[in-house]
């Protein structure tokens, strides 16, 4: 299929493929465990579905979306090739419309979205996958439960039938150098692997989803199993076709 896929690919589509090659084997070479590089997950926010296809000739199969509306669009055209992840702030009156649709919530960050969305899966029969989002920078702005906050809320999520704890998510402080943020990354790390060691029943301590365009390689050095980019594939925003 992906064979057929390519030799219909315009060439930027084709531009998109390769730059995901790219970094999916920079990826493998930065991986702070050889064994388990981190696994690449698209950011397809605002990006048409001609220009999200083409990933699976770069193997990708699971995708990251900002919004539960772009899910909801996109979802038709692609839900069958694709595993989508949610990775933007979720508001409890939107969980009706992820359920079905996402594979994944990376962004459970508070408890009344925890028990909300607990609900909305136990009445699908489903066991929906999360993170749970961290604000290790201490972001006034930003979503997420503090360092000091995370194992009880890892502890209070455990209980929930409709939730599997599968790791850790943040997204990091914006900054035109990277490299201050590898602290955080770190800290991060540090964090991760406390709640792995406590081993806390009906938790799965497996992702540590950290990094995006402009800090993926220090994300990747510093032990994240997933990282989060847009725009190193895609290009800036403001080209793509239709945006």
């Amino acid at each position: 299929m992906e064979k057929q896929l390519w030799q219909t690919l315009n060439a930027d589509q084709r531009a998109i493929v390769e730059r995901t090659c790219a970094l999916r084997a920079e990826l493998a070479a930065l991986a702070r465990d050889p064994a388990r590089p981190p696994r690449l997950l698209p950011v397809t926010k605002t990006q048409p579905v001609e220009r999200i296809r083409p990933l699976l000739c770069a193997g990708i199969t699971e995708i990251g979306e900002n919004r539960v509306q772009e899910i909801l669009e996109k979802y038709p055209a692609l839900g069958s090739d694709f595993s989508i992840h949610l990775i933007g702030r979720l508001q409890t009156n939107k969980i009706k419309y992820i359920i079905g649709r996402a594979c994944f919530v990376q962004s459970l960050d508070r408890p009344e979205l925890a028990q909300a969305l607990d609900r909305r899966a136990q009445s699908a029969g489903i066991c929906m996958p999360v993170l749970l989002e961290v604000n290790i920078g201490g972001e006034a702005q930003k979503a997420g439960v503090s360092p000091e906050e995370v194992e009880a809320f890892a502890r209070t999520c455990a209980r929930l039938p409709g939730l599997s704890v599968r790791g850790l998510m943040a997204v990091m402080p914006a900054t035109d150098h990277p490299e201050a943020l590898r602290p955080l990354f770190q800290a991060m790390r540090g964090l991760y692997e406390r709640l792995r060691d406590a081993a806390i029943e009906g938790v799965r301590m497996e992702e540590l989803s950290m990094g995006m365009s402009g800090d993926w390689r220090i994300a990747a050095q510093e032990g994240a199993t997933v990282v989060r980019v847009g725009s190193a594939i895609f290009g800036p925003r403001s080209a793509a076709p239709g945006a």
